[in-house]
């Protein structure tokens, strides 16, 4: 008879301690500790076989296909763009995002649309069928819901994959990856072990069937996905939804694509009817922008190859404290505090006593430092209460000497800001020659933020528009 002991594993890390801990002294999260029941079976001679089998034979690397994987169509263009054009036969996608976010509508409406051309199971661990299919009667607006679209709630895997071999479909949605789990296995749903295990046959089940296999996983508090940090390396791809909950608009971002680049951005736009597709996000985030307005400033931000431009808003207020608050929405803290040391030391702004608030508008995470000459351009407009040129954009990163450096692919930064109808751009001056700038519109160097904000403030306050 097998005997059975306790061990204790990290859900961020995998590490496995005898005994409970606080603390993981891997990875160093807290309250991340698993208890997880293991039986101890005698050890076997023959051990089983594991792996994608039928594919361990070597070949010469010369005599296998290189061809370029036929991507299956998928009718939703920012999807499509995500996963680099199409859904690849065989891969596994993972998909995660805040609870709430839309992460199921998204998957459901893509099973909608592909449903009509091929054979896909919906495999439900959180809601019944009568729930999803309530949903998709609403996403189709009264359209005839397609037959191939095959719906059922389980959480058994091994049930999952007699349904698979029942069905054979040619796309396989699990929502999600934390309901299911292998009956050998005591831990409870959702363990390290069963994320783990579930992960590893269901790519087997992809790579061995050809079938497309997409994955909605849970994630932490912090944003990660829960389970094993081996999760993500098992999957092809992985995509995360992001947005603030109170805004209309999501991103589904790429951060891993075996088979297309990476850092990809799709835009949507949350209605009542579902995610629907924002093909000029950059037009939708400057709608409603205030022109000639103190303190706001146009920046054009790289997300994967498109460019995108946002509005930055800052805004200065005398403090009523002791010590002055630091609050971006959008941006990086310690990118916020670089900016504003550099504003005082180098500009002489006297911002120690200021409240400084920056926003980037429609709910959008800036992380590269080109954006930073719009964020110190926002500020000092506030403070001095002058308007930025309206028709101008600025691009360019800060370096704590003042100076301005050049970010990357600044010829396409450029084009998607002439192509909305703006006549000037403020960058950094090119040391060397790279990709021509666009003609229609007329550039002005800088090489230092002084001479910048000289150029991107509007000279006289008489001529705002109110």
């Amino acid at each position: 008879m097998a005997k059975t002991h306790t061990r204790y594993v990290c859900q961020e890390c995998s590490r496995v301690s005898a005994s409970y801990m606080g603390k993981c002294p891997q990875c160093g999260s807290f309250n991340s500790m698993v208890e997880e029941v293991v039986h101890d079976e005698p050890t076997s001679k023959n051990p089983a076989v594991r792996g994608l089998t039928g594919r361990s034979a070597p070949r010469p690397i010369s005599e296998i296909g290189g061809d370029a994987e036929e991507r299956i169509h998928l009718p939703i263009g920012e999807f499509a763009r995500v996963l680099g054009g199409g859904i690849v036969p065989g891969s596994i996608v993972l998909v995660g995002g805040d609870p709430g976010i839309g992460k199921s509508t998204l998957m459901l409406q893509m099973t909608l649309e592909m449903a009509k051309t091929k054979r896909v199971l919906y495999v439900s661990g959180e809601e019944s069928e009568r729930q999803i299919k309530m949903r998709a009667a609403r996403l189709q607006e009264g359209k005839e819901l397609p037959k191939n679209l095959l719906l059922v709630t389980e959480t058994n895997l091994e049930i999952i994959l007699n349904h698979v071999n029942d069905v054979k479909p040619d796309l396989l949605i699990v929502d999600s990856i934390q309901t299911v789990y292998i009956s050998q296995l005591d831990s409870s749903a959702g363990s390290v072990s069963q994320v783990r295990e579930c992960s590893s046959q269901l790519r087997e089940l992809a790579k061995t069937r050809n079938v497309s296999v997409f994955v909605i996983g849970h994630v932490t508090k912090e944003g990660n996905i829960a389970g094993p940090r081996v999760l993500e390396h098992i999957v092809d791809t992985v995509l995360y939804l992001e947005g603030d909950r109170f805004q209309a608009y999501r991103l589904l971002r790429s951060v891993k694509n075996r088979f297309g680049a990476t850092s990809e951005v799709g835009v949507f736009e949350m209605r009542e009817g579902g995610l629907a597709e924002v093909t000029n996000p950059s037009e939708a985030f400057l709608a409603e922008r205030l022109v000639n307005a103190a303190g706001s400033t146009i920046a054009v931000t790289m997300e994967g190859t498109r460019p995108l431009l946002v509005e930055i808003q800052g805004l200065t207020s005398p403090t009523q404290f002791g010590n002055a608050r630091r609050t971006p929405n959008g941006t990086d803290f310690n990118r916020l505090l670089l900016i504003t040391a550099v504003l005082t030391r180098r500009m002489g702004m006297k911002l120690a006593e200021q409240d400084i608030f920056v926003n980037v508008v429609g709910g959008l995470q800036i992380d590269e430092p080109a954006a930073d000459l719009a964020v110190a351009a926002a500020i000092a407009s506030s403070w001095k209460d002058i308007p930025v040129k309206a028709d101008a954009v600025l691009i360019g990163e800060i370096g704590l000497a003042g100076e301005l450096r050049m970010p990357g692919q600044m010829a396409a930064r450029l084009r998607e800001a002439e192509k909305l109808g703006f006549k000037t751009a403020i960058v950094p001056k090119a040391i060397r020659q790279g990709e021509p700038y666009p003609k229609g519109i007329q550039i002005i160097e800088a090489r230092s933020i002084h001479e910048a904000l000289d150029k991107a403030l509007v000279e006289e306050k008489s001529k705002r528009v109110e």
